[in-house]
């Protein structure tokens, strides 16, 4: 099995001087695609966590472990794990030294999604971090004087895209609920990178060489992603004294040196004063930003319970959609290699983002049947749609039980990958997954204080309306834009098996969904099955993995009747096996690894 799934270019291990020999081109509508190069390794142990990865083997411990997107907040995570920190005290420090060394994915000013096995009380927690729509935003911000919807980048580059943060927030009452570490210890390693510089990776140069235009339209931007009119090289000791210095206020001050004060009036002036294109981001919208605790939302697959994030993430809605579809299915002695295999669940994927895009949206503004949507009567009853032999020839949404009566039209929002994502679980047994986020690559391109400002208002629907009928997803005052973001936890008899999520825009749901497949239904170890090739189907192409044996699919997946298209695919998987071992696993894809003691 691993060789069939072994990628048919393989990428190399990141390890001092070891080249990357092969990773996907650019694609213009993945913005944040990958990039050649590798990080240098800055210890033994790290260069073996990238050997493991590229092996296909897991990074086994005993005790704690830590996967995300880049060594350097790994080792970060790591470090406070090491000492008897907890997840959520470990997933601060992974994500402040993330928004220096991997800035076009997350950051401080963008929002987050968490998920949270509690080991004490045996309980899961969501809490939604998502950013909010400024109170002075009306539903036609992204459309022009004729009421048409703006081209994309028209939209996200400047002010206008900018959604109140929610990140710091987060990391505030994670922090509260479940930390044992200081406070301002959770901000050392960030601090000193941020103050004595950090090795520019292959993969951030990559972005900022394809990005230029876009970055070099905003000065302070400009500056420091391309000092003296070139963009930063890798290899290149890059320093960032004044996200250093936000880091000092967040650790003296907690949030609150962030939502008011002097980093909050530069955060609005910023967005407000964006040359040709300002925000409506105000200083009211900064200080009434609040996280908001969920309830979890689970679908039972096969002998596990798949539990994430619920509205405004449409991720675990979707997944779950996907798996409660499949679940009739044999497709463990389908197995992987099958043409039928692949027809089932490119269809159920279908099948649930046509759902999707019907009635998902923050549920605190429109009703959502949400719990109808998940129940195992309406899932196998629409699962009945795919005993065929052949692709469907269309799709639509259902009618899942509603709580409120309700007509929507379907969404058109548009959402590029960018994101990370963050899986720990710490030697107390607690077990944390974090998707994270400033929407697309680089954001709205604005920067102030060292980080750049989310553009995550573009994932509200453009139009507001389609033929009279309104749109769930519209964007309204105060509202939290839909996300494809799908941090997961996988339960079994009670207690946390995996964690797992990614990045990828609304692929997301696929690259998750299918590993989440791999692992429990085709036998793939962890590694594996986050170093599987992509196969996803969201709108009716099937897209297939370009330079991996996922195009071998092609000629019978057209035979049945699906448009196939061969692309660049860049997820960001990172997953925890929770056992007698922990078993930890970084997507090759992209430069992140799995450390553990």
């Amino acid at each position: 099995m691993k060789r069939i799934w072994q990628f048919g270019i393989l990428a190399s291990a990141f390890v001092v001087g070891a080249p990357l020999v092969a990773q996907q081109t650019a694609d213009s509508v993945a913005p944040e695609s990958a990039t050649e190069g590798s990080v240098q390794a800055v210890s033994s142990v790290i260069a073996d966590a990238y050997a493991a990865r590229e092996a296909g083997q897991p990074v086994v411990s005993d005790n704690w472990m830590v996967a995300a997107a880049n060594p350097l907040a790994v080792q970060a995570g790591a470090d406070v794990l090491r000492v008897g920190g907890s997840a959520a005290d470990a997933m601060v420090a992974v994500q402040v030294v993330l928004g220096l060394v991997e800035p076009q994915s997350s950051g401080i000013g963008g929002g987050a999604f968490l998920v949270w096995y509690d080991a004490a009380s045996k309980k899961l927690t969501t809490l939604d971090g998502r950013e909010t729509a400024p109170l002075d935003a009306t539903p036609t911000l992204f459309q022009d004087a004729e009421g048409q919807p703006l081209k994309f980048f028209d939209a996200v580059v400047g002010g206008r895209s900018v959604g109140t943060p929610g990140t710091p927030a987060l990391l505030a009452q994670a922090h509260r609920r479940w930390g044992r570490a200081p406070w301002p210890s959770l901000f050392t390693a960030g601090m000193q990178l941020a103050e004595e510089g950090f090795t520019v990776s292959p993969r951030l140069a990559g972005l900022v060489e394809r990005d230029t235009d876009r970055l070099n339209r905003f000065p302070a931007t400009a500056e420091y992603f391309l000092p003296n009119g070139q963009g930063v090289q890798a290899g290149d000791t890059l320093k960032n004294p004044a996200y250093g210095q936000t880091l000092r206020t967040l650790a003296e001050q907690g949030a609150d040196g962030f939502y008011a004060g002097p980093i909050a009036a530069d955060i609005v002036r910023t967005v407000q004063s964006a040359p040709g294109n300002p925000g409506v981001l105000s200083a009211v919208d900064m200080s009434l930003y609040q996280v908001k605790e969920r309830d979890a939302v689970c679908v039972t697959y096969r002998a596990h319970d798949v539990c994430g994030m619920g509205p405004p993430s449409s991720g675990a809605l979707t997944v779950g959609q996907i798996l409660g579809l499949l679940e009739p299915y044999d497709l463990a002695a389908l197995g992987a290699e099958n043409p039928e295999s692949w027809r089932l669940i490119g269809d159920a994927s279908r099948l649930a983002f046509a759902d999707r895009g019907r009635f998902m949206a923050d549920n605190d503004y429109v009703p959502m049947p949400t719990k109808g949507l998940v129940d195992p009567a309406y899932l196998t009853t629409r699962s009945k749609l795919l005993a065929g032999d052949d692709a469907l020839p269309e799709v639509a949404p259902g009618n899942p039980t509603f709580d409120h009566a309700s007509n929507w039209a379907d969404d058109e929002a548009i959402e590029l990958p960018s994101t990370s994502h963050i899986s720990i679980v710490d030697a107390y047994g607690n077990v944390l997954s974090m998707t994270t986020t400033i929407e697309n690559a680089f954001g709205s391109r604005l920067m102030t204080n060292g980080f750049l400002l989310n553009n995550e208002l573009t994932d509200f629907s453009f139009r507001s309306h389609r033929d009279g009928v309104p749109i769930a997803n519209r964007l309204e005052p105060g509202k939290r834009p839909r996300s494809s973001m799908a941090p997961t936890i996988v339960m079994q008899d009670g207690a946390p098996v995996l964690a797992i999520g990614s990045p990828g825009g609304s692929r997301i749901i696929g690259y998750v969904a299918t590993a989440i497949i791999g692992w429990a239904d085709w036998g793939l170890n962890v590694q594996e099955a986050l170093s599987m090739p992509h196969l996803v189907n969201r709108f009716g192409t099937y897209d297939l993995e370009d330079g991996t044996t996922a195009t071998a699919q092609a000629d019978a997946l057209s035979a049945m009747g699906f448009e196939v298209q061969i692309r660049s695919l860049n997820s960001g998987l990172h997953a925890i096996e929770i056992g007698e071992t922990l078993k930890g696993g970084a997507d090759p894809r992209r430069e992140g690894i799995a450390l553990g003691e």
